[in-house]
């Protein structure tokens, strides 16, 4: 049996609907079919023995070198053995725009396409398929030139491949040995329509340059030229494939349950899309070019947001839904044994008072960008500022969702002045009539608030709660929101307590203190990247730089962050790979590069 992979042993595959990891040892470990929420289709990501994979690797030792095709989702792996070399390119498989209304192809299907580089290698090949979290194991059947079929009634899963495999009750094994020159397929599909589109092996080298021409193309429109724009890329890729293409829809992560804590409890279902990351993502889109993507992200707000307006949920499913009621699997037994393996999110019932700021945040940087807004979004934009100057004084549980009382945090209080202050700028730029004196007056309460309450002058920090002593990492934002100037004195007491009390060398822990979970959670990634722009605020870039591009030798061996690491080992922590994280890479990356 196979070692259990660590989580940045990972690189993510995809098309925009969902997502694949791929491990080092050539095994797909996690997949969720039809879309990112769906259920788990291959899941020893968190199930090591039991969970299903799809497996092809050398059968004797062996060293690998691998990375992503130029500025493209295709993996390419390379297997070095002691009679020969083997490359392996995985992909799922995406067509140009114009070619998906005249061409018959096998959306949501995996293509692995093997061919001999040296010598001869002998291969084994596993595929594992255990659909709904693990709880099914359906039989395959052999179709002939079809490859392999297990049809669950309104659904069916099909291999394609040239290469004999063996049955058993949900798994086909084989063995081949790939000579120098040769090429080999499998080409996995799912379907959930009738009829199905059947993959056809004669294809597959087609079907993967033409995957890397739609990927290159996108990465073209990238209009950031700075000294990291090849990192920067590999973030703004790893941003798109989280998105939904269907519905404009951005997830925070593809999987659930990579623990916070291995061992602990601290294990969530990241697979949904969160307004506050998603919010920031669009204004990242936003600001290196990708100017649909942003788009693509509001016609989604205004769906989703349709049955609250004009209060707004914390987070919704790809579709808007927002019933995510929370459900532990018994299925699976958790990635290094981390129990429960989470379905569904809790906190989606949850106030956060600070969505409301991202929102609005986002939106401006799409109106300054130069979009309009419409009239119904221009209405729900009104209807929004004038909720927050109403409840801006009630607790909420916080940007990091802590699932105590509800308090009252700085952060938050924050964010409702951000989101008065930007529907302020917003009505001025697009020359609205609206009455903007309430929210004037509340951001001015807001004001005082925080100065009197969320600043102790004692610790010399802003705290997380008012009159609290606690210190939480999420005021390293507060320069660059702009509720305090750069030259404020604040700001840089700020970031020296942060540094002191959450800090681990670059890295930076988002809160300490007790929140009624389990175990300690590693260093939270998105807040070192914040530190970087927090000191470039206050005039240190060149400290903010050197730290940026050692954070930078912080991502796996294809440029992937998890949501934290463990600052003692390095070994990330949490769901993978995490679109805060790359959003903050990109957020800093952009900050350094002002002013050149």
């Amino acid at each position: 049996m196979t070692a259990v992979s660590n989580i940045e042993d990972y690189a993510m595959i995809g098309d925009s609907r969902t997502a694949a990891l791929v491990s080092k040892t050539g095994s797909i470990d996690w997949l969720c079919l039809p879309q990112f929420d769906g259920p788990s289709c291959f899941n020893r990501l968190l199930d090591h023995g039991r969970g299903g994979h799809f497996t092809v690797a050398p059968r004797r030792p062996f060293s690998i070198r691998r990375s992503y095709r130029d500025t493209t989702a295709v993996l390419v792996t390379e297997f070095q053995t002691d009679e020969g070399i083997v490359r392996i390119t995985d992909c799922l498989p995406v067509l140009p725009e114009a070619e998906k209304s005249t061409t018959l192809f096998p959306f949501r299907s995996v293509l692995r396409y093997i061919e001999g580089l040296e010598g001869a290698v002998d291969l084994a090949i596993m595929f594992k398929l255990r659909p709904d979290h693990g709880r099914l194991s359906p039989m395959f059947h052999p179709r002939g030139p079809a490859g392999y079929c297990a049809d669950l009634g309104s659904r069916l899963f099909q291999l394609a491949t040239d290469i004999p495999l063996s049955l058993e009750p949900g798994t086909l094994k084989g063995q081949i040995i790939v000579e120098a020159g040769s090429h080999r397929v499998l080409w996995f599909a799912y379907s959930e329509d009738a009829p199905a589109v059947y993959p056809l092996l004669s294809g597959a080298q087609s079907a993967i340059e033409k995957t890397i021409q739609v990927w290159k193309q996108w990465a073209e429109v990238c209009t950031y030229n700075g000294p990291y724009r090849e990192s920067v890329l590999r973030s703004a890729l790893t941003l798109k494939l989280l998105s939904f293409a269907p519905s404009g829809a951005i997830v925070a992560a593809p999987t659930t349950s990579l623990p916070e804590v291995i061992g602990g409890n601290r294990n969530w279902d990241y697979r949904y899309c969160w307004l506050r990351d998603a919010s920031y993502t669009a204004q990242v889109f936003s600001r290196i070019g990708y100017a649909a993507e942003a788009t693509a992200f509001l016609r989604w707000l205004m769906h989703a947001t349709a049955l609250s307006y004009p209060g707004l949920k914390v987070l919704y499913d790809v579709y808007g839904e927002t019933s995510l009621s929370q459900v532990s699997l018994e299925s699976l037994e958790g990635y290094r044994g981390s129990q429960p393996v989470q379905v569904g999110n809790q906190a989606f019932a949850q106030f956060q008072l600070d969505v409301y700021g991202e929102v609005l945040d986002g939106l401006w940087a799409c109106v300054g960008a130069g979009h309009g807004l419409d009239r119904a979004m221009r209405r729900r934009l009104v209807r929004m500022a004038d909720l927050v100057g109403s409840v801006w004084t009630l607790p909420d549980h916080g940007i990091w969702e802590i699932p105590n009382e509800p308090r009252h945090y700085v952060h938050s209080m924050v964010m409702a002045w951000v989101a008065l202050d930007r529907a302020e700028k917003i009505v001025h730029k697009l020359g609205m009539a609206t009455d903007i004196e309430p929210w004037r007056v509340a951001k001015d309460a807001i004001r005082r608030t925080v100065d009197e309450s969320g600043f102790s002058h004692g610790i010399g920090s802003f705290v997380q709660t008012l009159g609290g002593n606690e210190l939480d990492a999420a005021a390293l934002t507060f320069t660059g929101l702009g509720f305090i100037e750069h030259h404020d004195p604040r700001a840089a007491s700020t970031i020296e307590a942060i540094r002191k009390r959450l800090g681990a060398g670059d890295l930076i822990y988002r809160y300490r203190g007790h929140d009624g979970l389990t175990g300690i959670e590693g260093a939270f990634l998105p807040c070192s990247f914040w530190l970087v722009e927090a000191l470039d605020d206050i005039g240190k870039r060149e400290e903010a730089k050197q730290l940026f591009e050692r954070l930078q030798q912080r991502a796996n061996d294809v440029g992937l962050y998890s949501e934290e690491m463990d600052p003692l080992t390095g070994r990330m922590l949490g769901n993978f790979p995490q679109a805060l994280t790359h959003l903050a890479h990109i957020g800093a990356a952009l900050r350094l590069n002002q002013g050149r």
